[in-house]
């Protein structure tokens, strides 16, 4: 193959990465949708819905999850050094409605259970992992977590929640379902 064989790059359009293009640019990359969840110092449970996790390593077993710094449950949850990330079916929208927000009450009139590592655990997520805070690099405005897999929780075998463009689903831009306006971007998850 010879350089003159290559076909062209496609046009794209080149703008300076403000946080409202990074928000539309990146959103093009579907996600998976959880909730991290932990229960404070003082014994309250806490927790908010998070895009930003992925496996780390298989040996030893980490994970991580991105959190905002101005968010009110992350604080909480690192003071603990423990947590569970509860994997989102497609159907929970209204658990990712709920924790993506900061207003009103996260758990009030939920039904869900203290696991015996000590964090909440959510009704009908896909999969449960529960872990300890291992490590904690800041990176700008957020917190990049890695924590040490205690153990794995297999709940269902649905579909999983999907984020794409700013909806839910990935069937087609206009077919997604609209998250809800109560959490968000702006919402500083976490």
């Amino acid at each position: 193959m010879t350089a003159e064989s290559l076909s062209p790059p496609e046009a794209a359009e080149e703008t300076e990465p403000t946080p409202l293009r990074m928000r539309h640019a990146l959103g093009a990359f579907a996600s998976g949708v959880t909730v991290v969840t932990g229960v404070g110092r003082d014994g309250v449970p806490v927790g908010f819905a998070c895009q930003s996790f992925a496996s780390v390593s298989l040996e030893p077993a980490l994970v991580l999850f991105c959190a905002d710094h101005r968010g009110r449950a992350w604080p909480r949850i690192r003071e603990s050094g423990r947590f569970a990330v509860n994997i989102l079916a497609a159907e929970q929208t209204d658990l990712c409605g709920r924790f993506g927000s900061g207003k009103g009450r996260k758990y009030e009139g939920l039904r869900w259970e203290l696991s015996r590592w000590g964090t909440p655990s959510l009704p009908g997520v896909l999969t449960r992992v529960h872990a300890d805070v291992h490590e904690v690099h800041t990176a700008g405005d957020h917190d990049v977590v890695v924590g040490r897999v205690l153990a794995l929780e297999t709940v269902t075998d649905r579909q999983p929640m999907l984020f794409f463009r700013g909806g839910f689903g990935v069937e087609s831009p206009t077919a997604a379902v609209t998250a809800p306006d109560l959490w968000g971007w702006g919402d500083h998850w976490g």
